[in-house]
């Protein structure tokens, strides 16, 4: 039996924001208030996610330049992580880099061959300013590192490079949802 609410049962969706928005691409705020905001806007994140249909979603993917991601996501071995880091500091990778496929909310219908290490570990606190410790393998691992980069300013194309970075941006430019209504 479920003992606390499911997340984002109170939280409204918010539109996403889309590549190319100055918000996505600027370091986020540390958050220096853990009050009741905060907590609406983690609920917000956890509404916004699951409506999206993602496993992760950072703060300025809704608009809110602040250092705050969501996450509900499963390992390599299908173990469900579920959780939220307020100011997350991605404090160790390591392990084997693997290229696969990554996709971003931001970024909607589009993916591309992404590196990342399948061993991360995220320091932070929790939206009542507890101090919490995310140690995340394969998948999650990969989850962790891109919501990080959120927090950052940065999307995974920035990781690409060559022709795997030529072809997301033609994408970017073709996507439907690029064109000005």
């Amino acid at each position: 039996m479920r003992q606390s609410p499911i997340p984002g049962a109170h939280g409204r969706v918010r539109p996403l924001t889309l590549h190319g928005d100055p918000v996505l691409h600027t370091p986020c705020a540390e958050v220096t208030d853990f009050g009741p905001e905060l907590a609406r806007l983690v609920e917000d994140l956890f509404a916004s996610m699951y409506a999206a249909r993602g496993v992760g979603l950072a703060a300025n993917q809704i608009g809110e330049s602040l250092r705050v991601f969501v996450y509900d996501c499963p390992d390599d071995e299908d173990v469900r992580h579920l959780g939220h880091v307020v100011n997350p500091r991605l404090v160790e990778t390591d392990g084997v880099v693997i290229r696969g496929p990554e996709g971003c909310l931001s970024l909607p219908g589009l993916e591309a061959g992404t590196e990342r290490y399948d061993h991360a570990v995220v320091e932070g606190f929790t939206v009542t300013g507890e101090p919490v410790t995310v140690h995340g393998t394969g998948f999650f691992a990969r989850c962790l590192q891109h919501e990080c980069d959120h927090v950052e300013g940065r999307v995974y194309a920035d990781h690409l490079s060559g022709w795997r970075h030529r072809r997301l941006m033609r994408q970017v430019a073709r996507a439907s949802w690029r064109r000005v209504r």
